[in-house]
């Protein structure tokens, strides 16, 4: 477990570990949420990254015949 120090302008840095475990990169937006009196950060991912996480699961469904 690392300690990181809040600065005057209430900010903080993720240390490199964590950043390494998550894939954070400069630039990248993080969801903040409080969670059971918790800060979590959570990347947000572009929609394109999360094609094919889920293995197994195809495209092809039955549609109805109105719909294209």
């Amino acid at each position: 477990m690392q300690i990181v120090t809040v600065s005057p302008k209430y900010q903080v840095v993720i240390p490199r570990a964590a950043r390494t475990a998550l894939g954070i990169r400069p630039g990248q937006r993080l969801q903040v949420l409080v969670y059971q009196n918790q800060l979590r950060f959570v990347p947000v991912r572009p929609l394109r990254e999360l094609r094919g996480s889920l293995p197994g699961i195809g495209s092809d469904i039955e549609r109805d015949e109105d719909r294209v």
